[in-house]
């Protein structure tokens, strides 16, 4: 998929994998919105997955989801397997939102989801490649990115609650 195919095609019609296996089946958020994130076991931002949990729990009952995109691209900081994964993230941090399987965000084997995020802007008008574990991408109910926050933006700050209630409407 080259890049200006990758921005006419919905995240909703992108193939990937739960990190448990099986399709993770982007179509079953039509009409919410997601908070997209690469995440990471062994990084120093790794307790924002505590945020991130009392994100989608705060807002979920209102048609909104975090989605966690686990990377081992940034210093080697997500070695584990799947199951590894899975156990870290509910075991550490209660996680109870969704996560894909371990893909790449950067370089020639990005996974065609992260082509179709890298090219919107954050507020300070970073496009292009994922600068570190924690990037966040906002899709709003219809399927568009509506925002792109840097991974050191805590999840729970007042920067992404805004957008967040303003993608819920």
């Amino acid at each position: 998929m080259t890049s200006s195919d990758a921005s006419s095609v919905s995240v909703y019609d992108i193939d990937i994998n739960a990190l448990q296996g099986g399709s993770a089946d982007l179509g079953q958020y039509k009409g919410k919105a997601v908070l997209i994130v690469n995440v990471a076991s062994k990084c120093g931002l790794t307790p924002q997955y505590a945020g991130l949990e009392r994100l989608h729990e705060q807002y979920a009952d209102k048609g909104f989801t975090v989605l966690g995109v686990p990377c081992n691209q940034f210093l080697g900081q997500e070695p584990g397997t799947s199951e590894e994964i899975a156990e870290f993230c509910s075991a550490t941090y209660g996680v109870t939102f969704p996560m894909t399987e371990k893909v790449e965000v950067n370089g020639e084997g990005r996974h065609s989801l992260y082509e179709r995020l890298v090219g919107h802007a954050d507020a300070e008008g970073h496009t292009g490649d994922i600068r570190w574990n924690f990037e966040k991408f906002l899709i709003g109910r219809d399927g568009a990115v509506v925002a792109r926050f840097s991974p050191q933006t805590e999840p729970e700050s007042a920067e992404v609650a805004a957008a967040v209630e303003k993608a819920i409407g």
